[in-house]
This record gives structure tokens, sequence and C-alpha cells, in this order.
């Protein structure tokens, strides 16, 4: 055999292996498309310990096309696109009986503003004192002239690009609008066109309520470009009020936490330390003097979290009291918007201003409010989380001593309990699945992997895993969730408010339930950081709340206390 042939014999075998290997690829590719793309019978035995079921053989070979219909259900479902502003048909109610929140305690009336406005104020030598006063004073000076509205708007945004970058708080300043709304203020005053307390403060947004034409970033970089061409209801009674909007305040990136797409929102007490959230900026803000007062909203802590770490004062009201239209949705059933301020008072007044319907969010009913600040402790039934108090926890000194200054203003603490029978922390899933849904084409479309946060304890992850929770398991949880809602009812009979630790158990299970919060500053940690203490209402009683929280803030002087800013 000459060199021609060996090499031709050589050659051949190489040309086999190619082909061979070409063919296997080929098949392999050809399997994947016929078969890899399919449900198959094994996915659903994985499946099976994700949910932790088991089926027999039999009954998976039964399921198998109809899975596998569902699939391209689910394909054809995701062509049609699904804004976030877009509701489930589906709304979640907290009453329990058709009548649950509505007693012949509450009037529907509300006492006039002027009864508790300070009248003896006098405007200060140097206008920035004003910038710690609260709106009981504000007002006050604004309505006697002594004060414009155009002066405290100024001096409101030069303290925000004084100290706000440092605390990383702001997002937009809306000084345009802001000017032109005191001056317009300043004009309607002059002329007695005065329309309450609320006429000509200056106050911050945070940045999930729509602004017509000012960006809405919701905190996360995906968003941090959209302009909205509508208000948010909360916004728009705000101006019938003639508040004056000053800015748009940081918010954990999708109402998460203090970290956003350009930092992270500092607590004005320890530059060091974040603000907490997602109402990092509103607390912020209002804890450094850079607003008159700012809204912010809870889903599970977002008020009552950051206005603890802030040091101010934040009410989380009923679920359906304040209109969400024009706020981003996190959860449907869980999602609320409120006051954070100085003082119960401005808390009270703020609320008054933007409660009830605008008949688009459907959720939202008309429920009357009736304030009277001056309204006897003793005619307000008052428990305590006896056991909650008695645990060992961080703040348990300062919580103690609440107790003791409650019951030095003759309150008689009636011993309370939460419900027990069900778990409350197995419920959490609820909000997961909603948030998911809510926000389920960045996790379609990868969008997500544009969030600064990406750990485990973050949205991307918390969205993905979401995907695996079941419809069926969370029909269920929402069962137990009445059931709990109907025990929490049957606890609160025999009493108006209770006084709980800000942190705990009690945190998610009333934002399950619904029931509103006030949180009002209670001293001080060994490091100088605020603390804080709750009081929880009945369902529609927010009066009975703020009264209390009322009561203890006038007998002590934490909300007196500002933080030492840095420029």
């Amino acid at each position: 055999m000459n060199n021609k042939q060996r090499k031709a014999s050589d050659f051949w075998p190489i040309l086999m292996i190619l082909a061979l290997a070409l063919l296997t690829i080929g098949g392999a590719w050809s399997l994947y498309l016929i078969k890899g793309k399919k449900v198959q019978i094994e996915d659903i035995k994985s499946a099976e310990k994700i949910i932790d079921l088991s089926f027999t053989s039999k009954e998976r070979k039964l399921m198998l096309e109809d899975v596998r219909n569902q699939a391209r259900t689910y394909r054809q479902l995701r062509q049609i696109p699904l804004p976030n502003n877009v509701p489930p048909a589906l709304y979640f109610n907290p009453q329990v009986t058709p009548n649950h929140g509505t007693n012949s305690v509450i009037k529907n009336k509300t006492t006039g503003f002027e009864s508790y406005l300070n009248k003896n104020i006098r405007r200060p030598k140097n206008l920035e004192e004003l910038a710690f006063y609260p709106i009981t004073a504000l007002a006050e000076l604004l309505r006697t002239r002594q004060v414009s509205s155009l002066e405290l708007t100024e001096m409101y945004l030069s303290r925000l690009k004084k100290y706000g970058p440092k605390l990383e708080c702001i997002i937009t300043l809306t000084e345009e609008l802001a000017r032109e709304q005191a001056k317009r203020a300043d004009e309607e005053i002059a002329a007695g066109k005065y329309r309450g307390p609320l006429h000509g403060i200056p106050w911050g947004a945070k940045d999930l309520l729509a602004t017509k034409g000012i960006r809405t970033t919701w905190g996360a970089a995906p968003y941090k470009n959209q302009i909205p061409d509508e208000d948010a209801t909360v916004v728009k009674k705000l101006e019938e009020a003639g508040a004056v909007l000053l800015v748009k305040l940081t918010l954990g990136e999708l109402a998460w936490g203090d970290v956003w797409f350009g930092g992270r929102t500092r607590n004005p007490w320890d530059y060091e330390q974040g603000s907490s959230g997602s109402s990092a900026g509103s607390a912020a803000a209002t804890a450094a003097g850079l607003v008159g007062f700012a809204l912010g909203s809870e889903t599970w802590g977002s008020i009552v979290s950051p206005s603890s770490r802030c040091g101010v004062t934040g009410l989380r009201p009923t679920f359906g009291r304040v209109s969400r239209t024009g706020a981003m949705t996190l959860s449907w059933s869980m999602d609320k918007i409120g006051p954070i301020a100085r003082t119960v008072d401005d808390c009270a007044l703020i609320f008054q201003a933007i409660i009830g319907p605008d008949g688009y969010d459907l959720t939202c009913v008309d429920k009357p409010f009736s304030w009277e600040p001056d309204l006897d402790l003793k005619s307000i039934r008052v428990g305590y989380l006896k056991k909650e108090f008695e645990r060992d926890y961080r703040n348990k000194k300062n919580d103690l001593q609440t107790l003791e200054i409650l019951k030095g203003l003759g309150l008689d603490l009636i011993p309370f309990e939460l419900p027990s029978n069900i778990p409350i922390d197995s419920l959490a899933f609820i909000l997961n699945v909603e948030a998911a849904a809510a926000f389920d084409e960045l996790t379609r479309n990868n969008q997500d992997d544009l969030l600064t946060r990406q750990g485990r304890n973050a949205w991307p992850n918390v969205f993905r895993q979401a995907r695996l929770i079941t419809a069926v398991e969370y029909i269920q949880a929402n069962r137990l969730r009445w059931l709990l809602m109907k025990e929490m009812a049957e606890r609160m009979k025999n009493i108006d408010v209770y006084v709980a630790p800000s942190f705990g158990p009690n945190l998610l299970l009333t934002n399950l339930t619904g029931h509103p919060a006030v949180v009002v500053p209670n001293g001080f940690d060994e490091s100088g950081h605020p603390t804080s203490i709750s009081f929880i209402g009945n369902l529609f009683a927010e009066d009975k709340a703020l009264r209390v929280a009322r009561a203890f803030q006038q007998a002590t002087d934490f909300h007196l206390r500002h933080p030492q800013l840095k420029e």
C-alpha cells in the first residue's frame, strides 16, 4: 500500500467518527426540540418535592397532558400586558362582620382643628427654627400671616439641598411646582380663602406616589425614568387642602428596605446606619426637618420601622381607609398609605385630609373619622401585650417605662393576647405571591437583574421562588387569614386600643388583619438611637389609637428632640 492509499484509509474512519458525532448531536437536539421542551412525568415527580406532595405513577400520567396545556395557557395569557396599576378581580376586606369597625361611639363628625392649634405661637427671629415646628404651630403662623408659605418653602428647599445629599433621601426636588403652590396659598390666605391647617404647609411624597409630569421611580432602576400623566389620589387631596409639594423622597427599591438605585438613605441620628424602610426618605426627611411632613406607605412595617429608626411619629391607617390610586402596588391586600410627621396631632390632621374613597380604588370605603384630641382617656379601654413585654428584647427598658407612664395617666391597662392558633410567619408568603404578580414582567424579561439588591433576601430571588407557590396554597393561606381576622375581632371586642412593642409578631399579624397602628418615639437606646412604641386600634377606630398615643406624647418630650445634621 502506497502512501496515498494509506492516507485515504486513515481519513475514512475519522470521517465516520465525525458523521456519527454529528448524528448523535443532531439526534439529541432533535429529541430536545421534540421532547425536552415539553413537561415530562419526571418533571412532575420533581415538582412534588417543591409542593410537598406525593402522586402515584398513574396520577402523574393522568396529569401530564393537562399540565402541558397549562404551560400553553400561561404563554397565551402573558401576551397581554398587565401594568402595575391593574388590580385583580378579588378584593380584600378586613371586616369579618357587616358592621365591623362602626359603632355608636364613632360619630360622623370631626372636631374643628382650631381647638388644638397653638394660638400663642409667634414668629421666631431665625426662620430656620421653624424647620422642626409641628403643623399645629406652622398652620397658625400661616393663618395669621406671620409667616408666608413661600418663606417656609424656600427655607425647606434650602435645607433639602444642604442636608439631603448626605442623607441620600431625595430623588426629585419639585421646586417649580412648590413655589407655584406656595404663592397661590399666600394669595388665597391673604384673600381670606383659608382652606384649613394644611394650607401652605410644605411636604414630601414617598416616590411610589404618582405625580403628574414628574418622574416617579419606585426607587428602582427599571422605573427611574417613568413619568406619570396623573397625580395619585392622595397627592390630589393634599393639593386640595392647600399643601405644597416640595420633593419626591426615597424608598427602598420596590418598597423594601432603605437601599435604592442611587444609594442608601441614612438615619439622621447616625449616618452610619440606614433609615430602615421602605418609607426611608419620608422618615429621614421628617426627622431632619427637611419637610413639614411626609406621606409613606406600609405593607409590612414600612411606616412603623423607619418612623422607629428615625424617631418620628407615624400612622398606619386601617386597610381601606385611604385610596391607593396612583400608588405603586406591591400587595393588593396589604398596601396602606399614611402620614409620617412630628406629632400625633399632625398625623390626625393629615389623615383627615387624605381619607375617603375616590371611585377608583374599590377597596377604599367611606367611614367617618371623629377626632377629639381631649377625649376623656378613661372612656377608652386600653390593653397591652403582656407576654410580649415579658420576653427579653432590645428595647424592653423603654417599653416598660412607657407602660408606667400610661398607668400614671390613669389608664387601667388590660392584659391582652394575640391569637396563637395560627402560625403567623407561615402566612407571610401571601405578600410574596402578590408582589411577584405585581412585578411578573421583571422576572419574565430578566429586568430583575437591574435591581440593586440581588441576594437571597431581596426581591429578585423572592419573585422567582414565589412562582413555585401554588395557587391552592395561596388561597388556603388567605382562608387561614380570614380565621385570624375573625379571632382578632373577637379578642378586640373588650378593648379599643392595645399597646405593643413596635417589632415582633404583632407587626405582621396586624398588617395581615388590616388594623391601624400609631407609632411614636419612646426614648433612646444605649447607642443614642431612637426607640418607639406602637398603639394598635380597632378597625376604622384610628381616633382612639391616636388619642392614647397623644396622651403619652404630651407626657414625654422624646418627639421634641432632634438629630445633629451633617452637610
